[in-house]
């Protein structure tokens, strides 16, 4: 059999072309009545969505997606976050489908490994910065960051300071839905429907300055912000605090970037106190700032990263901690790890994931988001939209970026029912083809990392005819 990992285009790929969908054709109504009778959607209110009906879509090419009704939808937001590498790569496609023939499915249990496993372990530490050198895989992002809890508990305990168990995260941060990962994460909405809890997790707040920062500027607020790890820390005891936790820029937070003083602060605090750094790579990981990680962007130094999403490109699940050597050396000293999953290191997404990195290294696809595609999004969005009176500030970097909806950008003041005003702005996207999504009063945009000029051009004016309508809608303009 062909080598899984040679990720070239098939030679007579044509011959391979599917000649229809993998399921028997069925009208919008029926598939949304099956949905409805029998699926419950992440996040959301199953009622008013099965009285609505589900978009269907039904297929997907480079940065477009077709629903049931015929459609065609430009993808601003990459699946959610994920598909950096577009959608339709044959190249991946082919890699999935010769590794399920040669080995579906395997464990990493029992003293046992595969190729798969180890070649994509042995690229990460090729594409990851110096010294994270060992990789634990999972299912998910959510999974990644409850192995990062388990990481830094065993790393404190094998260099005899087992007291050392608080983690510290943020308000309004993301890390998964897990018990885990919400408990990490800072969402007031979340923990009120989750009431069992990790413990020793406490939050400080959110570097976000344009909702928060008062009449600080923007460096001052960073510095703030950061400074409250530090008293956090001195009020848990510096004994006692394991890690602090965060997404380098906040993510389903609302695209929230920090001032430029936040992370170097950050960084100085947790190296003073010996507290792990650790970094949320989920969603800017592989490329999505123009960096390989966002944390590069920032300019600091983490001590783990959680990695998925962009991993795979979607293409199937998987998610890993990379784990800085100065960590895993004495964990690995430290004797038995007790942890693992059934799919832990799974070929088939072992194998999907090299491929997907290959593409992005060989293909230059992260180099030009750095040095092309990137800027050029950037300084459309603030060209169509500086202007509007609905949109006080842009945040972003590479092919990522928050839009702030305001109700007088001059004074930064918000709407009241800002939320509402987003799902407005959304409902706008959904009739103009567009999927560009709403949290609270932001607006965000992530789209693949292999959008062409010209298909940013498509996204920014239907960005802005969205956000345009809405202000209509509301009397601003």
């Amino acid at each position: 059999m062909s080598n899984p990992f040679d990720t070239r285009p098939a030679i007579h790929a044509e011959a391979h072309k599917p000649s229809g969908s993998v399921f028997a054709a069925r009208s919008t109504q029926e598939w949304q009545q099956m949905d409805a009778a029998h699926h419950l959607h992440p996040f959301s209110d199953m009622g008013s969505l099965n009285k609505q009906g589900s978009r269907v879509i039904t297929r997907a090419e480079g940065v477009y997606l077709w629903d049931s009704d015929g459609n065609k939808i430009i993808d601003g937001m990459a699946g959610l976050w994920c598909v950096n590498v577009g959608y339709g790569r044959r190249e991946i496609a082919e890699v999935a489908y010769k590794q399920m023939m040669e080995l579906p499915f395997y464990n990493t249990f029992f003293k046992t490994t595969h190729p798969p496993i180890i070649e994509l372990s042995q690229l990460l530490s090729e594409v990851t910065p110096a010294g994270f050198e060992h990789f634990f895989y999972c299912n998910s992002g959510s999974e990644g960051n409850d192995t990062v809890l388990r990481i830094v508990h065993q790393y404190w305990a094998s260099v005899g300071k087992p007291a050392k168990k608080h983690i510290i995260s943020r308000k309004n941060g993301y890390h998964g839905s897990t018990i885990a990962g919400g408990s990490l994460g800072g969402m007031g909405y979340m923990h009120e429907q989750m009431p069992s809890q990790v413990p020793n997790i406490a939050h400080i707040d959110q570097p976000f300055w344009f909702g928060e920062g008062s009449d600080l500027s923007p460096a001052e607020f960073g510095l703030k912000c950061a400074r409250q790890l530090e008293e956090k820390i001195l009020e848990l005891g510096a004994d006692n605090v394991a890690a602090f936790i965060g997404e380098p820029f906040q993510g389903a937070g609302g695209v929230i970037f920090p001032p430029e003083t936040y992370w170097p602060e950050i960084q100085r605090i947790c190296r003073k106190y010996d507290v792990l750094l650790c970094a949320d790579e989920v969603i800017g990981g592989f490329g999505r700032t123009g960096e390989w990680f966002a944390h590069q962007h920032f300019g600091f130094e983490p001590d783990t990263m959680t990695l998925a999403k962009g991993l795979t490109s979607g293409y199937v699940p998987m998610g890993a901690v990379a784990i800085h050597k100065r960590i895993a050396e004495p964990l690995i000293a430290g004797g038995d790890f007790n942890h693992g999953l059934t799919y832990s290191g799974h070929p088939v997404a072992a194998a999907v994931a090299v491929a997907n990195i290959k593409l992005l290294r060989d293909g230059g696809i992260i180099e030009r988001v750095k040095t092309e595609t990137g800027p050029y999004f950037q300084k459309a969005l603030r060209e169509a939209l500086d202007a509007s009176p609905l949109v006080g500030q842009i945040d972003g970097a590479g092919l990522v970026a928050g839009m702030q909806l305001t109700e007088d950008k001059a004074s930064r003041k918000r709407f009241a029912n800002g939320y509402e005003i987003g799902l407005k702005c959304r409902d706008y996207c959904f009739k103009n083809n567009l999927i560009m999504r709403a949290t609270g009063d932001r607006m965000l945009l992530s789209p693949p990392l292999v959008m062409n000029k010209s298909e940013i051009d498509e996204l920014v004016e239907k960005a802005a005819l969205c956000i345009g309508l809405t202000a209509r809608e509301l009397g601003m303009v």
